[in-house]
């Protein structure tokens, strides 16, 4: 996020797009709706109706897959209207002639037609958001899980920039990352292409210091991506994996694929809280410990590291993430002796300079924790980003055009798929599910339908439908509502029994590699 959770609170208007945040981000959509108590605009972007867009004042119900002609058309009405932030622009941006050029040449009926929802509420939605001093836009996996993922948050910031609406508090772009501690994960190096920090595994300097830290010499090619190693097949380069609290056999798209590979490795370890779906793969299981038995940090989706303490020691034989690594990696020759996660926490401050004044003893006590980017021990960390400039000087518009799904709906496949969460569970139900409470409230997937293609089909509530795509088939009961557009339906990927995940597409954004999993071609039917 470029700003802070609190500051939603006192934004005029709040752009929510990609994100069904009341049930997927509880915390964040209180805000939200405390903002509107207090007089702020919400918009919703969303091919779904939602309980965040009954409380929108402009609900723009897309096709999925649309999101760059819809924000382009926002952007072109805001240039005709004149409400551009020219200073901004001028100050502290470059390549606008470029997006302008773009701009200029929109047919506004061709996104009405593409994105199916009327001009005039595009253009309500335009003008709200350029008119407001404080406006803030929140995105999600609505966004970032489709082949052009990247396009559409290169897209976001181009609207955001055009307006002016980040460097000061109450505005931004805010990415609601889909776990507790994922941004933490990245920050740490958790991808293929960099070190701590985001500092690049094949940049000389960055890796000669990683390798004089670490006294080992460090491999300058990038790493494999996820769907790299989890489909790469019978056949494939994979020979040993260790996965770490990750459920990829219910999590990754195109689940054959996944169970293909993992059955045929030659060694799999895997650590985890319980026995997942992906655990049973494994020929050694670490039993992990919770979150409440181990000490260290989390950042948080505001870029926020908090300090956690163990409530309870590890019970039985469970043993901390970082104790299960360094005995690993001891084993293996490369011995690692930390004696606590302080002494982690200060290797970090060393060797990643957005971490350079985050140690523990300056989270401990009453605090609430740091921001990063905090440079070094007397530095306050950081609420809210590009105060002063951008970490690359100035703000670089890049136009995006439309990059349709790359399977849309035909005559054997007539729906769009769409998948996501529900309040009750956490992504594949790996502890939600085994808590009585929530299974009252939610024990199984459903398949929203709309009543017209309901009445078409001849389905009623509760029948056993028959969902099938190129890839494969799952039985799921149906739920008739509203809630979805015709032509399109909707479940959750929590539910093992209903492994959505085996319908859903592996195309991968060019760029960031993250799949379709938001948009794929279905045909539904009752069951036999």
């Amino acid at each position: 996020m470029t700003n802070s959770i609190n500051e939603i609170e006192e934004a005029e208007v709040i752009l929510a797009t990609g994100s069904n945040t009341s049930e997927a981000h509880p915390q964040i959509a209180r805000r939200m709706m405390t903002a509107v108590d207090k007089g702020a605009k919400l918009l919703v972007i969303d091919p779904r109706r939602t309980r965040l867009t009954e409380l929108a004042d402009v609900h723009l119900q897309i096709q999925p897959g649309s999101d760059i002609p819809l924000m382009n058309g926002m952007m072109r009405i805001i240039l005709d209207e004149s409400l551009a932030d020219r200073m901004f622009i001028e100050m502290r941006t470059e390549n606008f002639e470029a997006l302008q050029e773009m701009l200029n040449k929109i047919d506004l009926a061709e996104v009405e037609r593409i994105t199916g929802v009327p001009l005039a509420e595009i253009r309500k939605a335009a003008i709200l958001y350029a008119r407001a001093r404080r406006a803030v836009i929140c995105y999600c996996l609505g966004i970032t899980q489709h082949v052009a993922g990247t396009k559409n948050v290169q897209t976001i910031a181009n609207l955001a920039m055009l307006t002016g609406n980040v460097e000061k508090e109450f505005t931004g772009v805010d990415p609601l990352r889909g776990q507790n501690n994922v941004q933490g994960a990245c920050d740490m190096g958790a991808l293929p292409n960099v070190y701590p920090g985001y500092q690049k595994v094949d940049d000389i300097a960055c890796r000669e210091k990683f390798s004089k830290a670490w006294c080992t010499e460090l491999d300058p090619a990038p790493g494999l991506t996820l769907l790299d190693m989890t489909h790469s097949g019978a056949n494939g380069p994979m020979k040993g994996m260790f996965i770490m609290g990750e459920n990829p056999v219910l999590s990754d798209p195109l689940l054959d694929k996944v169970e293909e590979t993992l059955s045929n490795l030659e060694f799999l370890a895997v650590a985890d809280i319980f026995l997942t779906e992906t655990a049973q793969f494994a020929h050694v299981v670490f039993p992990a410990a919770s979150f409440a038995e181990k000490g260290g940090t989390f950042t948080n989706t505001e870029r926020r590291v908090q300090m956690v303490r163990p409530a309870i020691a590890p019970i039985a034989d469970c043993r901390t993430d970082s104790e299960i690594i360094s005995e690993i990696s001891t084993r293996m020759g490369y011995p690692m002796s930390y004696e606590s996660s302080t002494e982690i926490m200060e290797e970090i401050a060393l060797l990643t300079p957005i971490y350079g004044g985050i140690i523990h003893q300056r989270l401990g006590g009453d605090k609430w924790g740091l921001q990063w980017p905090c440079p070094d021990q007397n530095h306050p960390g950081t609420p809210f980003l590009h105060k002063h400039y951008f970490t690359r000087g100035k703000g670089h518009f890049i136009p995006g055009e439309h990059t349709p799904p790359v399977e849309p709906p035909c005559e054997d496949f007539p729906f769009f798929l769409n998948t996501g969460r529900v309040y009750h569970h956490y992504h594949t139900g790996t502890m939600t599910r085994k808590s009585e409470a929530l299974n009252r409230e939610s024990n199984q997937a459903l398949l929203q339908v709309h009543p017209d293609d309901a009445k078409r089909l001849q389905i009623r509530e509760g029948d056993i439908l028959c969902v099938a795509s190129r890839r494969g088939a799952i039985q799921i009961p149906a739920q008739i509502t509203h809630a979805v557009a015709p032509g399109s339906v909707y479940t959750s990927f929590h539910f093992s029994e209903t492994p959505v995940n085996r319908l859903t597409i592996d195309t991968q954004d060019p760029i960031a590699k993250c799949p379709e999993y938001k948009v794929c071609a279905v045909r539904i039917e009752k069951a036999p």
